[in-house]
């Protein structure tokens, strides 16, 4: 069984303007295609560097709270090629626990103004105990086309 999924797309927008887009968490809520992902809690600031952290507010019918956030640690960052991050949550102690699954955009410039995204939804990591209180993937693949819909939407506009 597959752990992974992978789904690409062609973005009229030139690798920068699509960077632009994922490097700012507060566009992250009109990437994502399923309600779930909302504003982000630390305020406006792009994301830059491997190992930083970044919080959103979410929402989800079937999470015990309806209301959560997750806190995501950026685990690749190469401007206008790669971005990735690992999402989890802060501890009672603040230290932030992963969940052991990442999301990853890869961009490749197609020509001026047309780049290639591969987005990967990757669980493989997720442990046996996070597993039995949530099932991976928690959304069909069209989620992800969907992503990728909005992302090149948004994208185009930056242009």
């Amino acid at each position: 069984m597959t752990e992974i999924l992978i789904v690409n797309a062609t973005v009229d927008a030139p690798a920068a303007a699509v960077f632009g887009v994922l490097a700012d968490p507060s566009t992250h809520k009109d990437i994502d295609g399923t309600g779930w992902v909302r504003e982000p809690i630390d305020g406006p600031r792009p994301l830059s560097a491997p190992g930083q952290v970044f919080r959103v507010a979410m929402y989800h019918d079937g999470h015990p709270d309806k209301h959560y956030e997750m806190a995501n640690q950026v685990v690749d960052l190469e401007p206008d090629r790669v971005i990735a991050w690992a999402p989890g949550g802060l501890a009672e102690d603040g230290s932030l626990e992963l969940g052991g699954w990442t999301w990853r955009y890869d961009l490749e410039p197609l020509g001026p103004q047309q780049t290639r995204v591969t987005l990967t939804y990757d669980w493989s990591k997720v442990p046996a105990e996070v597993r039995e209180n949530i099932m991976f993937p928690p959304f069909p693949v069209s989620h992800l086309d969907n992503s990728l819909a909005n992302l090149a939407r948004l994208a185009v506009v930056r242009t």
